[in-house]
């Protein structure tokens, strides 16, 4: 089973960027599809972005509809790590922010599809 660590939260003001990064390890990247969530103080976690596992391309995406345009999902196979890009941050981003995998590179923004989690980032944007 893979295991996964988030890394590059911290702290920024409105209008800011940061870049988290999930690395996996434990077994082959491959044919994992993965995602971000996050999870407000007294919310619900929510979806955030998803790729999917593709041998010849960049893989699917999808995004929830409040980051579109301003958070871009990636990941490079050969480092076993999934990123994503924050741009244009809002103090509303502040959350916990997860990385998740799922071994039937099923490309949905259901959390109970995600069988593996990391521990969590924290981003907090100031206003």
């Amino acid at each position: 089973q893979v295991q996964l660590v988030e890394s590059g939260g911290g702290l920024v003001q409105a209008g800011g960027s940061l870049r988290l990064s999930c690395a996996a390890s434990g077994r082959t990247f491959s044919n994992y599809a993965m995602a971000w969530f996050r999870q407000a103080p007294g919310k619900e976690r929510e979806f955030v972005a998803a790729v999917s596992w593709n041998r010849w391309s960049a893989g699917a995406m999808d995004y929830a509809d409040f980051v579109k345009g301003r958070f871009t999902i990636s990941r490079d196979n050969a480092k076993n790590t999934m990123y994503l890009q924050m741009n244009s941050l809002k103090p509303e981003d502040t959350a916990v922010y997860y990385c998740a995998a799922n071994d039937k590179n099923l490309l949905t923004e259901v959390p109970g599809a995600y069988d593996t989690w990391g521990q969590g980032t924290q981003v907090t944007v100031s206003s």
